[in-house]
């Protein structure tokens, strides 16, 4: 979860995510708190499986999501360098339908819990806070915020599961 070597750690730790992010071929920015563009999406059309990479202001590839197409559960992977960084998932045997697991490759797991529909969830690590998901603090429609609370976290991979999550509650719900 630490930052990428190299990797200018952010002004901001608060993101304003548009919801429906996976309009296909649909590019747009991803604000800091104040206003500034810290993460554009692209949307990559004419695709076989949801794909989109979340580059930076200077358009380089930071992370890119695609749907997994077969496997038994609905899950997504991020890839970081054309390598796979993550896999998430509904939690299994979770009484709770908004429960997901996200698979670091080093071993690490994340766990997503909360509203995933309302967009009123947290990421954790080992229990500790990681970043808060919500509508709560926005009055602009269709948006949320995606809140890094740790200062070491790499937000451009909390985005990256906060979108997962929340497509694959939509899928699962039959939003598609």
């Amino acid at each position: 979860m630490l930052q990428s070597p190299g990797e200018p750690a952010p002004h901001s730790r608060k993101y304003l995510v548009r919801d429906r992010i996976f309009g296909i071929g649909d590019d747009y920015w991803i604000e800091d708190e104040h206003g500034r563009h810290a993460f554009l999406v692209d949307g990559k059309a004419l695709r076989l499986r949801e794909t989109f990479e979340l580059k930076d202001p200077e358009r380089r590839v930071l992370i890119t999501i695609r749907k997994k197409m077969l496997s038994l559960r609905d899950t997504m992977t991020i890839e970081r360098d054309d390598k796979a960084l993550a896999t998430i998932r509904r939690k299994r045997l979770s009484v709770l339908r908004n429960h997901y697991r996200v698979e670091l490759v080093d071993g690490t797991e994340l766990d997503v819990s909360g509203k995933i529909l309302d967009r009123e969830f947290a990421v954790e690590y080992e229990g500790e806070l990681l970043a808060e998901i919500s509508r709560r603090w926005l009055t602009v429609r269709d948006t949320y915020a995606v809140n890094v609370v740790r200062e070491d976290a790499d937000p451009a991979l909390l985005i990256a599961v906060a979108v997962c999550v929340i497509r694959l509650a939509e899928r699962e719900r039959g939003e598609d």
